[in-house]
């Protein structure tokens, strides 16, 4: 699985001109790796387990920050899709 997920990496840090990442824990799902690129463009992969995603990134050549913040989730931008979904969510309950 960690092939498959570096690939995924390496191809979406070659789409963006480079990519950092983070992770974070989801509970029962497992952890979320968001990886935001130079150009601004972001995604996320989903794994049970925290080694697959940091090794992932490590093959990758995708250095990993602590922390979601400053100039990382600055950079980070919001399409329509995004904007969409957030208030579909908010005004009207929908989910998923």
């Amino acid at each position: 699985m960690a092939r498959d997920l570096t690939g995924s990496v390496r191809a979406f840090a070659a789409a963006h001109g480079g990519a950092e990442g983070h992770l974070a824990y989801l509970g029962a799902r497992g952890y979320r790796l968001v990886l935001v690129g130079q150009d601004g463009a972001w995604g996320d992969l989903v794994a049970p387990g925290r080694e697959e995603l940091a090794e992932a990134a490590a093959r990758a050549g995708v250095e990993l920050r602590e922390e979601l913040s400053g100039d990382l989730a600055g950079r980070m931008r919001t399409g329509s899709y995004e904007w969409r979904r957030m208030a579909g969510s908010q005004l009207t309950g929908a989910r998923g």
